[in-house]
């Protein structure tokens, strides 16, 4: 079984783990990026400075666009990078390519300095400035924007620290001197300059390793969610009565009017929200501060969420693929069609959940999987060994489907994976991988549904007697539901 890392390279968990690396799988990326908060707000010297080495940066494209961007050429040189694919970080749910952060990334950060960083380096509000502001501004920068951002900026030390750990404890065979692209930034020169490093190399590419504590998932702390949600009780934190009641005023003017006791809705306070925001900046500062204030909850936090992705993409993983392995044929099948290898596949994989306790990888801390996301990326770490190429489509127009299973282009089978939860999971099985199919040119698909209780299970029922499709064997459905032991059942 290789799965992670550790498997790859012959390194003992142990040990990695004592590192404070993470075991990044090497199969598919995992949900996880580096919050650049938990840089500012740790105490170690070394992620100080690497903060600062970011506010530096910030500061020079800031007095770069306050002189003005002439061409491209100056975006492309400054702000283009390449995603840092070789973590196995970030949000790619087959394989671990990225997009990177291209000229629609470069212009919006590039024209939009002055205004979202507009007191770096004299903050008066906040303790400092943050990286992550620019994703405050609605000016067309994601979080997967800072995220990759970030990693481009400490990538220096991130390879540092691998190539530390690989030459004390990787076989010299399993190592390569690599000449790595845009590592430093020479600010003499004004460009980014490339740097040789002996890393782990693995299938034509090097890897590096990421230190857990400065990891997170789905939100970094600084994110427009929390802006949002938190908008009146930041709003009350304002010192300055009179912005505190313009801004309150203002916001009253942008809720429509309703007929009497008719509430607003919820987009619409959120719409509302957003406008004052757009209108009154300042809040995000306000927002920041107390963000800052709360370092420790951060920390927390996120230390919570990595523990959430180690138990169930690495310890419940192995545990899973260790059944699959030893109480069924699910590593023997051979190649006999992508159909019947998938769907053979899929029916292993249902009867270890149904019927050999496989239903406990779908749990952290008692509560089951939320997100069709991890579903995906448990089903690509499971069928790790197959001669079959095992891939997500790339976008062609009509929206990736999960998965294709294919070997050439004349062998292609679509799998979509849906939690019973889904609210349009009805529309999902009418239009979806129809769709896909007619897209990706295979008129071979299956469809597994995922169910936790009978709740769920009835509704699926439903929805597939609605729509006739009761008697359908490329449908799948799989409880994973908690099962009540053989020593108990009366």
């Amino acid at each position: 079984m290789r799965i992670h890392f550790t498997d790859f390279l012959n390194v003992d968990p142990h040990i990695l783990d004592n590192y404070g690396a993470f075991n990044i799988s090497l199969v598919n990326d995992l949900p996880l990026f580096i919050d650049p908060f938990l840089l500012f707000g740790s105490k170690k010297p070394e992620y100080q400075q690497l903060h600062s080495n970011i506010l530096n940066y910030l500061i020079f494209l800031k007095s770069k666009a306050e002189q003005g961007i002439t061409d491209n050429a100056q975006i492309k040189s400054w702000y283009l990078f390449q995603e840092v694919k070789q973590n196995w970080f970030g949000y790619s749910r087959v394989g671990n390519a990225g997009s990177g952060l291209g000229m629609s990334f470069g212009k919006a950060m590039s024209s939009s300095m002055h205004i979202v960083f507009d007191d770096i380096g004299k903050e008066r509000i906040t303790q400092s400035s943050h990286l992550e502001k620019a994703g405050l501004f609605e000016i067309g920068v994601g979080k997967d924007n800072i995220s990759d951002f970030t990693t481009n900026l400490i990538k220096e030390f991130l390879l540092t620290y691998t190539e530390t750990f690989a030459k004390s404890h990787i076989d010299v065979s399993l190592l390569r001197i690599c000449k790595v692209s845009k590592v430093y930034f020479d600010y003499d020169l004004e460009r980014w300059m490339p740097k040789e490093f002996t890393l782990p190399f693995f299938n034509n590419d090097y890897i590096i390793l990421t230190p857990r504590d400065i990891l997170t998932k789905d939100d970094s702390w600084i994110n427009s969610n929390d802006l949002s949600g938190d908008f009146e009780r930041i709003c009350q934190s304002i010192p300055n009565d009179q912005l505190r009641h313009e801004i309150f005023n203002y916001f009253k003017t942008r809720l429509p009017r309703h007929l009497k006791n008719k509430r607003n809705t919820q987009r619409e306070i959120s719409a509302a929200v957003h406008d004052t925001i757009r209108k009154y900046p300042e809040i995000i500062k306000y927002y920041i501060k107390q963000k800052e204030e709360n370092k420790e909850g951060a920390k927390n936090i996120s230390k919570q969420r990595v523990k959430e992705v180690e138990a169930l993409f690495i310890k419940q993983i192995n545990s899973f693929v260790n059944i699959l392995s030893e109480k069924t044929s699910f590593y023997q099948i051979e190649p006999i069609g992508s159909y019947e290898e998938a769907m053979k596949r899929i029916l292993f994989l249902k009867d270890v959940i149904e019927n050999k306790d496989g239903y406990r990888l779908f749990y952290i801390d008692n509560q089951p999987i939320k997100r069709e996301a991890d579903l995906q990326i448990i089903y690509r770490l499971t069928w790790y060994a197959t001669e079959y190429d095992v891939n997500r489509e790339v976008n062609n127009g009509r929206g990736p489907v999960d998965y294709a299973i294919s070997k050439g282009s004349k062998d292609k089978t679509l799998v979509e994976f849906k939690l019973a939860s889904n609210s349009k999971l009805k529309q999902n099985l009418v239009k979806q991988v129809e769709i896909y199919e007619k897209a990706n040119n295979t008129n071979i698909s299956i469809k597994v549904i995922l169910f936790f209780d009978a709740k769920e299970y009835n509704h699926v029922l439903k929805v597939l007697k609605e729509l006739k499709l009761e008697k359908a064997n490329n449908i799948v459905l799989i409880d994973a539901g908690k099962k009540i032991s053989a020593s108990n059942v009366k």
